[in-house]
C-alpha cells in the first residue's frame, strides 16, 4: 500500500513540472528582427549596351583625274571648306593650247560643212562630200569637248562641305592621274557602327535612340538616332551591325574614335522595383520575403532589368507589397518578423537611367 501511495505522489510532482513545459512548447517563437522596405515605382529604360566606332557622314580620297604640275593649292590642312571651292589648280597651259587648237579645227570644219551643205542644196556637189564635211565637223567637236574637260579637270573642287587632311603635295609637284591628293571629311554629322546580339533583333526598330561615351569627353553624352539595320547575322559572333547618326555640331567626335554605345529598346513607366538585396535566389528561381500580417511570406518573383541598387520585379509583387532586406537568412515560410527600421510607405517614381548589362 505505501508503494503506490509513494508512486501517485511522484506522478504528481511530475505533472506540476510537466504541464509548464507543455505550455512553452506551444507558445510562438519570438519575431524575428528584420529591416524591409517597400515596393517603388519608377521608371525602366530598357537597353542594349556595345562598343562602336565613328565615321564620318561623308569622306572622300581626292585624286586628280589628269596628269599635270601643281599649281596652287587653295586650302589648308584641317581647314573647312564649302562644296563646290577649288581645292588644287594644277597647270593648264597645255590644255588651254589644245582647246585652242580644237576650236580652230571647229570653226574650219564649220565653214567647210556649210560649204558642202550649200552645194548640195543647189545640186552642185555630192552627198559624199557633204556627209565628210558633217563627219569632221562632229569629230572635231567631241575633241573640243574632250580638251574642255580636261582644262575643267585642272581645277580640282570640293565635292562636298567637310574639312581637308593633312596632304602630302606641294605647289610645284608633278602628279599623275590617279595620285591621292588630300582627303576631305564631313563631321557635321557622324555615323556610328555598333553590333548587338541577334536575341535583341525583334526588338530593333529604325529611330530608335542612341547614348555614347567617348574617352575624350568622359563627362559628356552624345545622342544620336539608329538609321539602318544590317540584314545579316554574322555567323562567328552571332552579332547584328547597327548603324546610328549622332550631330556633331561641336565637332569633339572625330572618325575612328571608340565608342561605348546604349541603344534604348523600350520604356516602362510605373515599373515594380525592389532593392538588389531583397531577392533570395534558389537556383534558378528568385525570391523575396514579402511581409504580410508581420509574418514573412516566401515568394516567387520574376526578375526584369537588373540596374544598380535595384531590380525590376515582372511578376510576383504588387506596388503595396513590403519586402524584407535584411535579415533573410534566418527566416523561413511564416515565420513572425519584427521590422526594426521604418520603411517609407510612400511611393515614389523618378526617371530611371539605363545601366550597363
Amino acid at each position: 500500500m505505501s508503494n503506490y501511495r509513494y508512486f501517485f505522489i511522484g506522478l504528481m510532482g511530475m505533472s506540476v513540472f510537466i504541464t509548464p513545459l507543455s505550455q512553452a512548447a506551444q507558445q510562438s517563437p519570438p519575431a524575428m528582427p528584420v529591416e524591409a522596405a517597400p515596393v517603388k515605382l519608377d521608371t525602366v529604360i530598357i537597353d542594349a549596351t556595345a562598343v562602336g566606332t565613328l565615321k564620318a557622314e561623308e569622306s572622300v580620297i581626292i585624286r586628280s583625274e589628269i596628269d599635270g604640275r601643281v599649281q596652287a593649292i587653295h586650302v589648308a590642312e584641317g581647314q573647312a571648306v564649302e562644296k563646290g571651292k577649288p581645292l588644287i589648280v594644277l597647270d593648264d597651259s597645255e590644255y588651254r593650247a589644245q582647246l585652242a587648237e580644237s576650236s580652230a579645227t571647229v570653226n574650219l570644219n564649220v565653214l567647210n560643212f556649210e560649204r558642202a551643205k550649200d552645194m548640195l542644196n543647189k545640186n552642185l556637189g555630192s552627198r559624199q562630200t557633204y556627209d565628210e564635211a558633217k563627219a569632221k565637223l562632229d569629230e572635231s567637236r567631241a575633241r573640243q569637248s574632250i580638251y574642255q574637260v580636261s582644262l575643267d579637270k585642272t581645277r580640282i573642287l570640293a565635292p562636298f562641305t567637310g574639312i581637308l587632311s593633312l596632304k602630302d603635295i606641294s605647289e610645284g609637284a608633278y602628279i599623275k592621274a590617279g595620285d591621292d591628293l588630300v582627303t576631305l571629311v564631313d563631321i557635321r554629322t557622324v555615323k556610328l557602327d555598333f553590333r548587338v546580339s541577334e536575341r535583341y533583333l525583334t526588338q530593333l526598330k529604325i529611330g530608335q535612340a542612341v547614348n555614347l561615351r567617348v574617352d575624350a569627353y568622359p563627362n559628356e553624352t552624345f545622342s544620336g538616332q539608329l538609321y539602318a539595320i544590317d540584314p545579316r547575322v554574322d555567323e562567328e559572333t552571332r552579332t547584328i551591325l547597327l548603324r546610328a547618326r549622332v550631330k556633331n555640331e561641336a565637332q569633339k567626335l572625330l572618325p575612328g574614335m571608340f565608342a561605348r554605345v546604349s541603344l534604348l529598346l523600350a520604356v516602362r513607366e510605373q515599373a515594380i522595383t525592389v532593392p538588389e538585396e531583397a531577392i533570395v535566389p534558389q537556383g534558378n528561381d528568385s525570391f523575396v520575403f514579402k511581409i504580410v500580417d508581420n509574418k514573412a511570406v516566401l515568394t516567387k518573383v520574376t526578375i526584369g532589368k537588373r540596374r544598380t541598387g535595384d531590380v525590376e520585379v515582372l511578376e510576383g509583387l504588387n506596388a503595396s507589397d513590403i519586402v524584407v532586406t535584411d535579415g533573410q537568412i534566418k527566416l523561413r515560410n511564416g515565420v513572425g518578423v519584427n521590422i526594426v527600421n521604418q520603411p517609407s510607405s510612400k511611393q515614389a517614381t523618378t526617371p530611371a537611367t539605363p545601366s550597363a548589362k
